[in-house]
């Protein structure tokens, strides 16, 4: 199990940063807790330890990620709740085995199994239409979808709406990087910032009554278009089943769908 914190900051501190980050008040914490408004400002100053009960109350009502929970048990002085076992661990059988049935069956549509950081964890075979043309360098492991996606020797150039597709990108890890201050995804999102952007810069808005960005990629003189639906294991009590991401992409028109039906690799 790994639960190392990556700066040493006291509890109190964390549990306001948290707190914040969530925009609630102490009062709105409180009430939701069950605690009084005293109480936890005491928590956060430092004035009053938390049982390890409190600790993870406080977690829950804030929605805090399990690997964090294992952060702030830790700055209280108790031990990690949660385990964090690699996926190919025998227990985690279950596991590979749910993720592998719901990529088998999306196809002939393509899907990729993601951790917090956006690593590549698993994908299904027709994952390999976006990734024709991209850099082999790219693809080495731990490969991660939004270099990959957006880097010039990547998918960008082969990405009919980029703007509208990089601004989405970037809106998305904007909103994981505020809600969780993860620095691995500060730093992504700065890098991936960097990268040469689309002329005329400003994203292109969807059209009116658009249901969802798409995504528009060229393919053998063709532009397949898809949408995507994102599914996660809710009830996870593991840090790495609950940080994995199933990202799954459906076409958005009658031409694509036939493409994607005639293109599936054969065993």
């Amino acid at each position: 199990m790994t639960a190392t914190a990556t700066r040493a900051a006291p509890l109190g501190e964390l549990l306001r940063d948290w707190r914040r980050r969530r925009r609630m008040s102490q009062l709105d914490l409180a009430l939701e807790a069950g605690v009084s408004a005293r109480h936890l400002s005491f928590l956060e100053t430092g004035r009053s330890q938390p049982s390890r009960d409190m600790v993870l109350r406080l977690s829950e009502e804030l929605e805090v990620p399990l690997r964090d929970r294992n952060r702030l048990l830790l700055a209280a002085g108790f031990a990690p709740a949660y385990e964090e076992r690699p996926l190919e661990a025998p227990e985690m059988e279950p596991v590979r085995r749910a993720v592998a049935q719901v990529l088998t069956g999306h196809e002939p549509f393509p899907a990729a199994v993601v951790d917090r950081w956006w690593n590549l964890v698993a994908a299904n075979r027709n994952v390999s239409l976006f990734l024709q043309g991209v850099s082999a360098e790219l693809l080495e492991p731990p490969a991660n979808v939004l270099r990959v996606s957006l880097h010039p020797d990547g998918m960008a150039p082969r990405i009919a709406n980029l703007a509208e597709w990089r601004g989405h990108l970037l809106d998305r890890l904007r909103r994981e990087v505020g809600a969780t201050a993860d620095p691995r995804l500060a730093e992504l999102l700065g890098e991936l910032e960097a990268y040469p952007a689309p002329r005329g810069a400003a994203p292109v808005r969807p059209p009116q009554g658009a249901i969802a960005v798409p995504l528009v990629l060229r393919h053998e003189g063709r532009e397949l278009s898809f949408f995507s639906t994102v599914a996660t294991f809710g009830t996870a009590v593991d840090v790495t089943v609950a940080e994995l991401s199933i990202e799954a992409f459906f076409p958005a028109d009658a031409q694509t769908a036939a493409i994607l039906h005639r293109s599936l690799p054969q065993t």
